[in-house]
């Protein structure tokens, strides 16, 4: 008989299992929904769907740098027992790879596409990790760089995947391009510790200097202090938020006397070359999701009776 695609779609928001498994599955049940989902349970795919409303603020972040390609990608799953599982973390890494060959610019792009020299998508794939290790994952986030050619990639991921930054420098002037790897490095490390929220002043947004501006003058404004004392303190106070959450004005983590931008000077002298941070990502894994309070005993407990 013929499967038609509402069907297909059904059993798929059921399932959560991939389009050719449902698609066979149905066919081979001659359309019973009900017998086709127990032979996706029988092949272990169903078990996705049953997972897929858990909260995901586990996992691991990972990085990839394929020549001018760069990736950081966030892969939840439901406890941190299974986000230290080396099969989770293996497969994080291998999506990170194939974002690295994917033009997809969001997440439903990137699980609709084929899973490199398979036929099948790369849903499916998430859905048979959920179904092997019986835990909701979901790919939550990515960054891809596609830098240019006088440019390096670097990369840091700290705390066993807890936190992961992607920086790119590029060499904008002279030959000396040697320690452009390392500097990436040095300042991913940073970007990882002093968790800067812009590159530079010119990148704060309007609202956000509003609301510092707001909470500036109001500090001030109780001082009791005149109106033009009361500026100069605001001016005094932005200043400060510049130089903790702007990147190239924070201190730099090794030299606190020098900030980032100083440190990139020095090193570009030494080399021989303007080294310039033209971008970065930084991720913290699971922040803005809400997480379970449970405490490991109970974590353990529930993952053995699965």
């Amino acid at each position: 008989m013929t499967i038609n695609p509402a069907l297909i779609k059904q059993l798929r928001e059921q399932t959560g299992a991939g389009f050719a498994d449902v698609k066979s599955a149905l066919t081979e049940a001659n359309g019973d929904m009900e017998q086709a989902t127990v032979i996706l349970r029988k092949k272990g795919l169903a078990a996705a769907g049953k997972k897929a409303g858990r909260i995901t603020a586990e996992g691991t972040i990972a990085a990839h740098v394929a020549g001018n390609v760069g990736v950081l990608v966030e892969v939840n799953c439901e406890t941190d027992f299974v986000g230290r599982n080396e099969n989770f973390r293996n497969f994080a890494q291998q999506v990170a790879e194939v974002i690295a060959q994917s033009k997809a610019s969001s997440v439903d792009e990137l699980l609709a596409e084929n899973w490199p020299g398979s036929s099948e998508p790369v849903s499916q794939k998430v859905a048979e990790q959920i179904a092997a290790i019986k835990e909701n994952i979901s790919i939550r986030r990515f960054a891809r760089y596609d830098a240019p050619a006088n440019s390096t990639i670097g990369t840091y991921i700290h705390g066993g995947g807890k936190i992961g930054v992607m920086v790119e420098t590029v060499a904008a002037s002279g030959s000396g391009t040697g320690t452009l790897e390392e500097v990436s490095k040095d300042v991913a490390m940073h970007i990882a510790a002093a968790e800067p929220r812009f590159l530079r002043r010119e990148d704060v947004t309007e609202k956000d200097l509003e609301t510092e501006r707001e909470i500036a003058r109001d500090a001030a404004a109780k001082s009791g202090k005149p109106e033009n004392i009361v500026e100069k303190m605001v001016t005094g106070k932005m200043e400060k938020f510049y130089g903790e959450f702007c990147l190239l004005e924070q201190p730099y983590i090794r030299d606190d006397k020098a900030t980032v931008t100083q440190y990139l000077q020095r090193r570009g002298k030494e080399s021989g070359c303007e080294i310039v941070v033209t971008r970065f990502t930084r991720y913290k894994l699971g922040e803005g999701i809400e997480k379970r309070s449970e405490d490991f005993a109970a974590e353990v407990a529930s993952y053995m009776k699965q």
